[in-house]
Formats: C-alpha cells, sequence, structure tokens
C-alpha cells in the first residue's frame, strides 16, 4: 500500500498537472513570518509527516526534497522514510539553498520553455523569500520564474484542516511591562516621520503583542494573538479574529483596554478590504513595511490597491527595541528565572531520588513531573516550548521529540538531557541540563566536561562594545574544536519577555549577523555535543548583556547569568577545567545555592548544598 505522504505528494502532483505548474514550494511558516505556526499553516508536515520546526518542501513532477538544518538530519531521515521524499541538508559545505536548486534544475514541463511556473501558498510566503526565488532565475540567466500565488494552497487536499485559532486574549499593565502602548505607539510614529512615512503594517505577531501590550495563546507556546497592525500618525487599527470564542470577560476587558488608547479593533479578515481602499480608514500616501515578515499575497494587495499610497522597504524597528529589555522586564525575568529554579531543582531531586529507587519512569513521565512542577508557580502559563525529555541515544537528537506513548525508560546509568522553559506573566525561561542517571562511560564524562568548559568560556565573556554575536561564538566552540569536535546549531538565540522563547534580531553563532550585543538584551548558551546512537550534551543558561564599564580602550560589556539551576560536577573529568574556569564553576553553584535554598523544602536544601560543594582546582 503506498505510503498516506507519497499519496499526498502523488495529489499535489496531479494538482500540478492540471494547472500547467512546473513546481510548488511549501513553507514551514505562516501568514505572519512565525517560527512555530498554528497547526492550520503545518502544510509542510501534513504533505511529509516531518514535524521538525524548520523545513520546506519542494515538488516537482520527478522529485521531491525537503530542506532542513543539522537539527533535524537524523529526525528527517527517519520520517520521510517511504515517502519518495529526499532530505537536502543545510548549513552543511556544498549546500544548495531552494532557489539555488530551482533555477538549476531541469524541469520536465518547462524544457523547453523559458519561464518555470512555480505554485506559492502566498500567505506563508514573505516578500524576501519570493524576492530570492527570482533573483536566483536572474543570476542563473536564460529561463525565468513566475511565481504564482495561491491562498490556501492545499485546502482543497486537506479536507480536515485546523480552522484560524482565536484564544482570549489578555492585556498586561506597565507594572509588568514597563512602558504603555501609547508610549510604544509614540515611538513608532516617531520612526515613521524619520521614514517620511504615514503607515506602517506589522505582520510579526510577537511584535504586535510586545507594541500594544497583549497576550494569546493562538500559537502554541508562544503567547501571541494572530493579528495584523496598521499604524498611521494619527491612529491605529488592529485586525484580529474577535468572534464568539475569543469575547470571554477577560478579552472583552483586553479590547476595552486597547481601544480606548485609540486603536480600533476590526476583524482579522477585514484587512483586504482595507487595503482596496474601501475600508474607513483615511488615505495614505505612503506606507511602509518589512518584506522580511509581510505575506506575499498581502503585499500584492498592498501593491495593487494600496490606500492610492506608495510603498516604502523598511527593516521594522520593533525587534531590536523589543530585543533590550528595560528595567521592569528585567526584574521580571531574574524574577522568573527565580522560580523557575526552584521547579528545576524540586524536579532534580525527585529524578534523581526516583531512578535510584527503582521506580519505573519514561521520559514522558519525567517530562509531566517537570510541567507539574512549573504549574505550581503564580503567574504561569504555560511552557515556552515542547520540552525535551531525552535518555541516552534520544539525547543525540538536538531537537528530539518525547513519544507521549513508548518513549524510553530512565535508567541509573548513562545521560538524561532535559531542555525545557517556561512562560510566565513576569517572564521566559529556557534551560537545558544534562544530567548523570547513574555509571557513565569516560567517553560521555569527557563530551560533558568539554562542553561545559565551553558554555563557561561564553558565560564569562568580556567583550567591547559593538561586538556582534558571530563574532563570540567560538568561544563556545574552542574547547570541542581542540578535541576535533563540534556542533551543528547555533550556540545562543535572542528570548522575549512573556513572549517568543527565539526572538532577534540578535544571536550568537557562526553565520553572519552583523547586530552588535546590547546593554538589555537576554541570549541563550548552550553549546552541545552528539553522538548519533550514543549520547548528547547540552548544557544552557540565559544570559543578560550588561555594562562593563569604559577605559581608554573602550566601552566594555559582559554577561550576568539569569538561570538559577546548578550544574552536576559529579562526573567531570579533572584537569579539563582550568581554575579560572573552576572558579566560576564553582560561584555559579554557590550563587544558585544561596538564592534557591532558603525556599526550598529542607530535604531538598540539604541535597543542593551537596550538589554545590566546590570542586577542587
Amino acid at each position: 500500500m503506498e505510503n498516506l505522504y507519497a499519496q499526498r505528494i502523488s495529489q499535489i502532483r496531479e494538482m500540478m498537472r492540471e494547472n500547467g505548474w512546473d513546481a510548488v514550494v511549501l513553507t514551514g511558516g505562516d501568514p505572519h513570518g512565525s517560527e512555530y505556526p498554528a497547526p492550520r499553516w503545518k502544510q509542510v508536515e501534513w504533505t511529509s509527516g516531518f514535524s521538525g520546526e524548520a523545513g520546506d518542501l519542494v515538488i516537482t513532477l520527478d522529485h521531491a526534497g525537503l530542506w532542513t538544518d543539522s537539527r533535524y538530519f537524523i529526525q528527517a531521515a527517519a520520517q520521510l522514510e517511504g515517502t519518495g521524499i529526499e532530505l537536502h541538508k543545510m548549513r552543511v559545505p556544498g549546500q544548495v539553498p531552494i532557489p539555488e536548486w530551482l533555477a538549476g534544475y531541469p524541469f520536465l514541463m518547462a524544457e523547453d520553455e523559458e519561464t518555470i511556473r512555480i505554485a506559492i501558498d502566498g500567505l506563508c510566503f514573505s516578500v524576501s523569500a519570493v524576492r530570492e526565488i527570482m533573483d536566483a532565475f536572474s543570476e542563473e540567466g536564460g529561463r525565468k520564474a513566475e511565481m504564482i500565488s495561491i491562498p490556501n494552497l492545499l485546502s482543497g487536499l486537506w479536507k480536515d484542516r485546523p480552522e484560524i485559532p482565536r484564544t482570549p486574549i489578555l492585556t498586561l499593565g506597565e507594572d509588568l511591562t514597563g512602558e504603555s502602548r501609547e508610549q510604544k505607539l509614540t515611538w513608532l510614529r516617531k520612526f515613521l516621520i524619520r521614514q517620511d512615512c504615514d503607515a506602517i503594517l506589522l505582520s510579526a505577531l510577537d511584535e504586535i503583542a510586545w507594541l500594544l501590550n497583549v497576550r494569546g495563546s493562538d500559537v502554541e507556546y508562544n503567547p501571541v494573538v494572530i493579528s495584523y497592525l496598521l499604524v498611521t500618525l494619527e491612529g491605529a487599527e488592529w485586525y484580529v479574529r474577535k468572534g464568539p470564542a475569543a469575547l470571554d470577560e477577560e478579552t472583552r476587558d483586553s479590547f476595552y483596554e486597547v481601544h480606548s488608547d485609540g486603536i480600533s479593533i476590526k476583524d482579522y479578515e477585514d484587512l483586504e478590504l482595507t487595503l482596496s481602499g474601501l475600508g474607513d480608514i483615511e488615505q495614505t500616501d505612503r506606507i511602509c513595511f518589512d518584506p522580511s515578515t509581510l505575506n506575499e499575497h498581502i503585499f500584492r494587495q498592498l501593491e495593487t490597491n494600496g490606500l492610492g499610497a506608495q510603498l516604502k522597504e523598511v527593516s521594522s524597528p520593533v525587534p531590536l527595541r523589543k530585543a533590550v529589555k528595560n528595567r521592569i522586564e528585567i526584574e521580571g525575568m531574574r524574577e522568573a528565572h527565580l522560580e523557575d529554579g526552584l521547579a528545576m531543582e524540586k524536579f532534580l531531586f525527585w529524578l534523581e531520588k526516583a531512578v535510584a529507587s527503582g521506580e519505573e519512569i519514561d521520559e514522558a513521565a519525567a517530562s509531566d513531573r517537570l510541567d507539574a512542577f512549573r504549574a505550581g508557580i503564580p503567574g504561569y502559563r504555560g511552557n515556552s516550548f515542547q520540552t525535551i525529555s531525552a535518555f541516552g541515544e534520544g539525547a543525540a537528537l538536538p531537537h528530539y521529540v518525547t513519544p507521549r506513548t513508548g518513549s524510553a525508560l530512565l535508567r541509573p546509568k548513562g545521560l538524561y538531557l532535559v531542555d525545557s522553559g517556561g512562560q510566565y506573566l513576569f517572564g521566559t525561561t529556557d534551560i537545558t541540563r544534562t544530567i548523570p542517571l547513574g555509571p557513565c562511560t569516560e567517553l560521555e564524562k569527557e563530551d560533558y566536561t568539554l562542553v561545559l568548559k565551553g558554555h563557561l568560556a561564553l558565560a564569562k565573556a568580556v567583550f567591547p562594545s559593538g561586538t556582534a554575536g558571530c563574532q563570540i561564538d567560538a568561544l563556545a566552540r574552542e574547547p570541542l574544536w581542540q578535541a576535533r569536535r563540534n556542533f551543528g546549531h547555533g550556540t545562543g538565540h535572542g528570548v522575549g519577555f512573556f513572549l517568543c522563547v527565539h526572538e532577534g534580531p540578535h544571536d550568537i553563532r557562526q553565520n553572519f549577523n552583523s547586530q552588535p550585543l546590547l546593554p538589555g538584551m537576554i541570549t541563550s548558551d548552550e553549546p552541545g555535543l552528539y553522538r548519533e546512537g550514543m549520547h548528547g550534551v547540552r548544557h544552557e543558561n540565559l544570559l543578560l548583556c550588561c555594562e562593563d564599564g569604559k577605559n581608554e580602550f573602550g566601552s566594555w560589556l559582559r554577561f550576568e547569568t539569569l538561570t538559577l539551576c546548578h550544574f552536576d560536577t559529579s562526573i567531570l573529568v579533572p584537569g579539563l577545567l582550568d581554575r579560572e574556569e573552576t572558579a566560576f564553576l564553582n560561584a555559579y553553584n554557590e550563587r544558585v545555592f544561596r538564592a534557591l535554598s532558603p525556599r526550598l523544602p529542607s530535604e531538598i536544601a540539604g541535597w543542593l548544598r551537596g550538589k554545590t560543594l566546590p570542586v577542587a582546582f
């Protein structure tokens, strides 16, 4: 019997023949450029079975390929088996990205034609992504590409496709955000004036949530509201689903608060009506938009109708402003990490005792217990991403998906990795700990120590103002490189304030990114090492970028570690950590004990005292 996903590929190819398309390209995104889409827009997963967070699919009449990066190579190979879909590896030497691949592919239907017809779901393809494909064909020469935008391209095949989510909405006060939506909108309007623009159309969900001080749960793990926001010099219109499912008492109050600040609330589907010039917003002279987040379908509506306006492309100023946390947000993030650290230590205490006693616990049960500890924290609003609970060889998958049934039992030996985080009204957390559950091999101990050595190198870094994350990424890799080892993912990502656990524009990775790290930015520090079929190691804390004084050589920056949870020192390889690294580790573990022990039950506090005793130099 033909594989389900192979059948779906066949159905798409039949649609291609009927319409004369040479290729269909499906992305893992949504109409708002989100990293994590709601189920309605998981088109790549529905078509291919691949459930990773990053993957794009290209289908021609004689080829189907999935493009993803090294975090998902093992997972993709397993999930694509039997589908007829080939894995295309990204971020490796010799990679061929989708635009260049399309430009060089010998299409069957178009081999005698000058124009390749490529169908996309224009709602889920950014303006920039479309241009990358068009540019690749221009550089290749000869043939041209015609991009055919079909909103909801798969709806005719995807019969049980989920609806657009519509969940309760809440507003956050200045006591949590440190800044009112009126202040934020005033700042954005000053940006418009500098750009000589009359309006800006925002579509990125975290940008809108931050700007309006609203939160929701339309996207799992991300407290955002599916919507668009049109801000003018005089007013603003928020296009949001506001049907009965959203109008609980809290949402009604939230809508009232937003509306009272001069923001008109419109139905989500009415944006195109406004862009046609038939809405009640005044005609504008110049609208700006960010092509990296605005989808192709809305762009074409804007280009065709556009309220009679000229269009100007800009990089949205919101991500950078949002990334630099204010004093109130930083205080909230410190509180979130204190509360989260208490939950983590309770979990680790329980885990150690349960495994040692011979209790049968699998990966899923361990994940559930950690969730339960976090759920007891006032202000908890769910996890910040799907917990990775992985024992042994499962941990060799950087983005392992813990099976709900049949997951691996935890044994009193080897390494267990748990990568998790919480969403709280006052902040967002993300932490990874690799825990020895019993005797470990010499290789496990060495890998564990080398990864921790890299983590510490970044955590204690001092660097000049103006330094970008890509310029210090090697600090976390150098100890591994010296041992001829490496990891394929980035070392650090930005983290939002009660928002997306991944945010830009800053990061710490090898890929070039010119954005400097600035005081107030929060980033993860998470080097790792993965041995397929054996084990995986990752150590992760969140770091706050802070000022560190000035001298005749310039201004200096450093990191403050926000995460509060001890590192297990029982399997460190003697001699691999130098005196300075050991002192930094000892000071961190002592800080964890002093911060958490007064609020832990006496039995757990005593256990933590033993876990945080200093390591000898």
